[in-house]
């Protein structure tokens, strides 16, 4: 992206991301101010037209910036070839808090997907989206034996899905109010909640090595 945003060191740039993504996730690119968003960042209106041409060209910056962001630090680092489902939620986790330090509103991304009154912006989203790579669900390809044989897998799998959106939505509260990220105390809790799920849904370690293992002995 040839755009002077984009030529500036880190902490000013991430400044101008920050603000820039905080405004137009709260008000969607139609309503957003960029009075606000310069505000946010630390600058004046003008110092931030100096960096882009006009609050269109910033909010295609932003969801170029942070599609390929997420791409390249968080579903590229994803490692698929782990099969255990809270294991590989825990990957997750950590790959989340990771980006939340950096850029606070970072999970809220998908919002600016959202259509808006201009024809050409909402036509470059899709071909932002388009060229975005395809990546796999977090569930696909988990080792299901180790649930408990009378559970539906389908059906644990989805509680599991809504378990972890609304922990998710907790810890990004939690790290918003907080004066300063304890990233060990995070994943501490992290830990804790993944312990209760395996509880709840795995077969204890102690009990057999799989789903279904003790019928297939006798």
């Amino acid at each position: 992206m040839s755009i002077k945003l984009f030529e500036l060191e880190p902490p000013r740039r991430d400044a101008i991301l920050n603000a820039a993504l905080k405004g137009f996730v709260a008000r969607g690119f139609d309503q957003a101010s960029t009075n606000t968003i310069a505000k946010e960042a630390g600058m004046s209106k003008g110092l931030l037209f100096h960096y882009v041409k006009n609050k269109q060209e910033l909010f295609l910056a932003v969801y170029q910036y942070f599609t390929e962001l997420l791409e390249r630090e968080y579903a590229a680092k994803l490692d698929f070839t782990e099969k255990d489902l809270f294991a590989r939620l825990r990957q997750s986790y950590l790959l989340q808090i990771k980006l939340i330090k950096q850029y606070p509103a970072i999970l809220a991304f998908n919002q600016l997907s959202a259509a808006t009154k201009s024809t050409e912006i909402n036509q470059e989203i899709e071909k932002i989206r388009q060229g975005a790579a395809c990546q796999p669900p977090l569930f696909e390809g988990i080792d299901v034996s180790r649930f408990r044989e009378e559970l539906d897998i389908e059906k644990s799998q989805q509680f599991i899905l809504w378990g972890n959106i609304g922990f998710t939505n907790q810890i990004v509260e939690e790290i918003k109010n907080a004066e300063e990220l304890e990233e060990a105390a995070v994943i501490e809790t992290v830990d804790e909640y993944l312990n209760e799920l395996e509880k709840i849904f795995y077969v204890p370690a102690n009990q057999g090595k799989g789903r279904g293992i003790w019928k297939s002995l006798f």
